[in-house]
């Protein structure tokens, strides 16, 4: 849903929106922030990935707005860094795991639409997960992968997050 109203890149990255709202082109558009079951399981995915920030060497982040080309903005629902935390107030290199957790509202047409331009943004491994049937699918420059096991895995490390066991964890 946008607002058709042009508003400046400056302007959008100097105002609060409750909730933020990711920015293409000068247009607004508000996110689909979900029910309380997509905010369950972003909470228990943040909670699960920030429980091993040492062990594996990551940061974790929610809602940070992300410039993934000029005046265009986009906002993560959990964001994983190598490392320690990135410099600065906006992101302006890709995470290593851009996590989306799907909304009711949400449409295959503008997933796919996000997940080709953070592709192109170089971030690696971009994880989409239904919260309410445990379906995801992981994707990156090589190509789509259906998690038929439920456990997204970053191959040569020990990163690994079985769905189910969020809960349990």
């Amino acid at each position: 849903m946008s607002t058709r109203t042009l508003v400046s890149e400056e302007e959008y990255l100097n105002t609060s929106y409750e909730p933020d709202c990711e920015y293409l082109d000068g247009v607004l558009v508000e996110r689909n922030v979900g029910d309380i079951g997509h905010g369950v399981f972003a909470a228990l995915l943040v909670g699960y990935f920030g429980k091993r920030r040492k062990l594996w060497n990551i940061t974790v982040a929610t809602d940070v707005r992300a410039c993934v080309r000029e005046g265009r903005y986009r906002l993560p629902d959990v964001a994983i860094f190598s490392g320690p935390k990135p410099p600065g107030k906006i992101l302006t290199t890709p995470p290593l795991i851009w996590i989306e957790v799907l909304s009711p509202d949400d449409h295959p047409i503008r997933v796919n639409e996000k997940v080709e331009e953070l592709l192109a943004f170089g971030v690696p491994y971009i994880w989409i997960i239904d919260p309410e049937t445990l379906e995801s699918e992981v994707h990156t420059p090589q190509g789509r992968t259906t998690l038929a096991d439920g456990i997204f895995r970053i191959p040569g490390t020990p990163i690994e997050a079985p769905l189910k066991a969020l809960e349990e964890d």
